[in-house]
């Protein structure tokens, strides 16, 4: 579904991203951990076009996709057609990013309506099945002011969602919530990943990638340094960043749902 071939991007002098590659099968869920400013959010952002790459190579289904090689050419895509792929890639944020005068369902029919031109009662009818889906059919006619911080995520989801997309990026969307309100929001994808979803998460929610990744990828300093399926990278880990960065996580500050996925594994992991 989304294969990445040596991608770098720069931000000045920064190095971001450094020749990373990796692939996402169809229906798999693929999360990123690691350490803050390791560019797990910058790999996002980049895969939905938010940020240009300097090198490298997205494919979309096998697709090269925004700006690659074609024997001596370099080929740019339209606007409208990046407008297309975006559209086919749902992408939740950390701050939810919701329209605060638009109503839940307004929220949720404005992109397919005004960017996909799909009749007004024909979106409207999604976007009821979606909020009913994250469990906020009583909330249709309320503004984002109105709502929790968990409500306001999970319209969030309900609106990449209406645009039907082939697969979820999902950047640290618990991050900003309390943690009363997590586990609501990890519900919704935990029950996207059991419809057969492909999703790329950047989470520091470890168990919610121990019980529904399929596959966990550790990055530091911007490159893949370790990644394989939950049980081995949560009970035996190769890299010694892996098992440094896993080992802080049962710190003081760790949130509960992170030391429940470590209990009972905490002496392999350090």
């Amino acid at each position: 579904m989304i294969r990445l071939e040596g991608i770098n991007k720069s931000f000045g002098r920064l190095h971001v991203l450094r020749d990373v590659s990796l692939e996402v099968q169809k229906g798999e869920v693929v999360c990123l951990i690691g350490p803050s400013g390791a560019g797990k959010s910058t790999l996002l952002r980049c895969i939905n076009h938010l940020e240009p790459l300097d090198s490298g190579t997205i494919y979309i289904e096998g697709v090269p996709v925004y700006r690659y090689a074609r024997g001596d050419q370099v080929i740019a895509d339209s606007d409208r057609k990046i407008e297309v792929l975006r559209s086919e890639i749902g992408m939740v944020f950390q701050s939810f990013n919701l329209f605060p005068h638009f109503t839940a369902l307004e929220n949720l029919m404005v992109a397919p309506v005004h960017v996909r031109r799909e009749p007004r009662e024909q979106a409207r009818r999604r976007a009821l099945a979606l909020l009913e889906k994250v469990g906020l059919s009583d909330k249709v006619d309320a503004y984002p002011h109105e709502l929790s911080g968990g409500q306001q995520q999970r319209v969030a989801i309900a609106r990449a969602l209406a645009m039907q997309p082939k697969a979820m990026l999902f950047d640290e969307v618990t991050s900003a919530l309390d943690p009363e309100l997590i586990g609501e929001v990890l519900r919704v994808m935990r029950q996207l990943a059991a419809e057969g979803m492909t999703m790329l998460v950047v989470t520091h929610e470890m168990g919610f990638a121990r019980d529904v990744a399929d596959r966990v990828i550790f990055m530091a300093d911007g490159m893949i340094l370790e990644e394989g399926t939950p049980q081995q990278m949560f009970s035996a880990p190769k890299n010694e960043r892996t098992r440094q960065f896993l080992q802080s996580i049962l710190e003081p500050n760790a949130s509960v749902e992170e030391t429940r996925a470590f209990s009972g594994t905490a002496s392999n992991v350090g």
